[in-house]
């Protein structure tokens, strides 16, 4: 299947500005405004390599145009992206492309559009300050090894560090 077979068509829209300036306040999201559409992000891209459905191209396509619903919600695209900063090594504008989707990330956290399973690890961070919770089997392993106990994280450093945001 050939790269333009991939891309889904765009239907009609109406320019959503407001959707972009809320984009711009956050961190780093306004980068997307220096696209030109190049697609130098979308050649090495592991996410598009391995899913019909991502496109980081399209993603900052649709952050400019202001698709806010499809962007800002917990079955959006934004969230196969691994992070792995390939599309702004390769991006000539600097736009970096995974800056703008960390930033997308961020508005569906702070609008409660995150998906389950990011609600529930960040959950854990604030928790324990771990990821994964740590369980007694996984205590033995690690002491059957000769592996050192787990220590325990500053859950209240990390919780300040959260709320000087």
């Amino acid at each position: 299947m050939s790269q333009a077979e991939k891309l889904p068509t765009l239907k009609r829209h109406k320019l959503n500005f407001a959707f972009r300036e809320k984009l711009n306040s956050v961190p780093e999201g306004f980068r997307h405004n220096y696209c030109y559409q190049c697609s130098a992000c979308v050649a090495d891209c592991p996410a598009n390599n391995y899913s019909d459905s991502f496109n980081p191209r399209l993603i900052l396509l649709k952050a400019i145009l202001g698709f806010e619903d499809e962007l800002i919600a917990p079955g959006s695209e934004i969230w196969n992206c691994t992070n792995c900063y390939t599309c702004s090594e390769r991006c000539p504008q600097d736009v970096r492309p995974v800056d703008v989707i960390i930033a997308l990330k961020n508005l569906c956290i702070r609008e409660g559009k995150a998906p389950a399973l990011v609600t529930t690890v960040s959950d854990s961070v604030l928790e324990s300050g771990m990821t994964t919770k740590v369980t007694p089997l996984a205590e033995k392993r690690r002491s059957e090894y000769g592996l050192a106990a787990i220590k325990s994280s500053p859950v209240d450093d990390i919780k300040k560090i959260l709320e000087d945001d």
